[in-house]
């Protein structure tokens, strides 16, 4: 079955890195409601939650998709690429060693695992402000005997790779194409959110169902005119941090329940 891991969030979220969007008060009640919600969505679509507690002195720490990546034979450790985030992962590495045998990258590497994007066993990882090029050296080196193919994707203007794109299946890759280099992807569909929704293309994909946030209706019309069963969930507290619906959980498949 598939398993989330998820963490209350922060008290202190406030506090929280930004890097292209302005900083704006975020109500950390209906933050903390709006996470509560989430969960039971993924819940409502068979996802086995496994949640942290909160970290107060973390304020990042809600976003913990950015601490790992984790595959089918193992989980990597990422190296986020702001040090206020890098304690992020002790817990969520103590999380996953249940589940998964645990690699760690090593410095000088940064990775955030936003900037991770994996279609079967082809990862398409970020170059962004958050992500360099000895991660995604590293990156390759750890998943290459294992059949995976490491592709490094041009990011410009956005936080990570998957604020500007996402796979959402049949084949298909929901982008915002000023955001990111989207050559690479020429073996896939490329559906272009709305110029006024450019932070559309943050979409989580469960089993058949796209999830996006609920503030891009154009986005949800675009989706149901080609058939895709589309659910929407109210982030917009965890949108001032500048999170998207893949930000919150760390999803993977776990056979021995």
């Amino acid at each position: 079955m598939l398993k989330a891991i998820t963490r209350e969030v922060s008290p202190g979220i406030n506090g929280c890195e930004l890097s292209f969007h302005p900083r704006q008060p975020i109500d950390v009640p209906r933050a903390v409601e709006q996470h509560k919600a989430y969960e039971s969505y993924l819940r409502e679509l068979g996802v086995q939650i496994v949640s942290l507690p909160a970290e107060p002195d973390l304020p990042d720490s809600v976003f913990v998709e950015d601490a790992a990546l984790v595959t089918d034979e193992f989980a990597v450790i990422t190296r986020p690429g702001r040090p206020s985030r890098q304690p992020e992962t002790a817990t969520i590495a103590d999380a996953l060693s249940r589940y998964r045998p645990l690699k760690f990258m090593t410095t000088p590497a940064t990775l955030d695992g936003g900037d991770v994007m994996s279609i079967g066993k082809t990862l398409f990882v970020g170059r962004s402000a958050r992500t360099n090029d000895v991660a995604i050296a590293q990156l390759r080196d750890l998943l290459r005997p294992h059949g995976y193919d490491v592709k490094p994707v041009e990011v410009r203007g956005c936080l990570h790779l998957k604020t500007g794109c996402s796979y959402i299946g049949n084949n298909t890759i929901l982008v915002n194409r000023s955001c990111v280099d989207a050559r690479l992807f020429y073996r896939f569909d490329l559906l272009d959110v709305p110029d006024d929704e450019p932070a559309a293309a943050n979409a989580l994909l469960i089993g058949d169902n796209v999830i996006i946030a609920a503030s891009f209706p154009k986005t949800r019309a675009l989706l149901e005119e080609r058939a895709f069963c589309v659910r929407t969930v109210d982030v917009s507290e965890l949108q001032k941090a500048e999170a998207g619906v893949t930000c919150c959980s760390l999803i993977f498949r776990d056979e021995h329940t």
